[in-house]
């Protein structure tokens, strides 16, 4: 029987390891995909720590039930290996890129088509086995999507930057008042962000970040203006260059820094989308909250339907790549100590 290496966290807060089992067979309407791309994603670094940071001195345990080994990678595309019973011999050989955000298929928010808010979800890479592998069992082909003619590299981050940056700034279009965007926090995510900003709205996108390298990238890749937070009054300073602040603002960092200064900068009426996961406390004064009639909305990876928006406008040519670097699969290790080191501009993507 065939092998699979997978790179395997052993044990919480501990460097992975190479594991090697059988290779799983499909049943019903799983489908085995060879993995050739995996992304690496922040939200990889919590699932290793074993929790996240809620401030103050307080962390969220997010060990409870994984059992170990564990493969941790979400962003996957690869091609179709085998196929369980159930699906048709034809994907065998195609090129797919793999929606990781599954849902148990029996709960309410499943049947509404919303699997990235079910309480029993089954996401790859983070409850069950994901991509850090040679090959990944998949529930179901409706989970597979046709990425062709992307390069396989931009199709694999799609499916957590690419649908949570789309999902993230799609809650801002609807908006009545369309004056001006922030993003706060260029990592992979923000950077996807800012490509598809340029394709979802007719406004000038502003950036702020506190790393001089990558609020550069961002104004060569389509920002109008990059503030560097850290500045002395420069919250005075935005202020008056935006007259009053912004409408829209995404926080793709989610700390407590980057959301001080996403309230101090939105505009009255304004709306902020938090959708990073670096973590801390966050707290306002009500009157505030109420005075400036802001609306705040938290935001986690998008739906199936979501992904399949973002593929097309994808393929369509309507998105321009992001700044992207591929290494091995072998050395994730090392790239997960540089992105938490904050040495990362862009995405890391591990190649088989």
């Amino acid at each position: 029987m065939a092998l699979m290496r997978r790179q395997s966290l052993v044990k919480f807060d501990a460097p992975l390891c190479e594991t090697i089992v059988d290779t799983p067979k499909p049943k019903g309407s799983e489908v085995l995909v060879r993995i050739e791309r995996c992304g690496l994603c922040h939200s990889d670094l919590h699932i290793q720590d074993g929790y996240a940071d809620l401030g103050g001195g307080k962390r969220l345990d997010t060990t409870r039930g994984m059992t170990l080994p564990f493969t941790l990678g979400h962003e996957i595309a690869g091609i179709v290996d085998e196929v369980g019973p159930d699906v048709s011999t034809d994907l065998i050989g195609k090129k797919q890129a793999v929606f990781p955000w599954i849902g148990c298929g029996q709960c309410r928010d499943c049947a509404n088509g919303d699997e990235n808010l079910c309480v029993k979800q089954r996401f790859l890479g983070v409850s069950i086995d994901g991509g850090f592998a040679t090959h990944v069992l998949v529930p179901n082909a409706k989970y597979l999507l046709d990425y062709d003619p992307l390069p396989v590299n931009q199709a694999a981050t799609l499916m957590c930057s690419g649908v949570t940056a789309y999902g993230a700034l799609k809650r801002l279009v609807d908006r009545p008042r369309q004056r001006n965007l922030l993003l706060i926090g260029l990592g992979g995510v923000g950077m996807m962000g800012l490509s598809f900003a340029q394709a979802m709205f007719k406004q000038n996108i502003t950036v702020a970040d506190l790393s001089p390298a990558a609020r550069e990238t961002a104004l060569q890749n389509g920002a109008a203006v990059a503030y560097d937070p850290a500045e002395p009054e420069v919250i005075r300073r935005i202020l008056k260059e935006t007259e009053g602040g912004f409408d829209g603002v995404v926080d793709f960092a989610g700390n407590e820094k980057s959301m001080a200064f996403a309230v101090a900068t939105v505009a009255r009426g304004g709306k902020i989308v938090v959708s990073g996961l670096m973590g801390g406390n966050f707290s306002l004064p009500m009157v505030q909250w109420v005075y400036k009639r802001m609306t705040v909305e938290g935001f986690m990876v998008g739906t199936l339907a979501e992904a399949k928006e973002l593929m097309a406008l994808a393929r369509a040519g309507k998105i321009k790549p992001t700044p992207m670097k591929e290494e091995p699969m072998a050395d994730v290790q090392k790239w997960i100590d540089e992105l938490r080191a904050g040495k990362v501009v862009g995405r890391i993507v591990l190649k088989n």
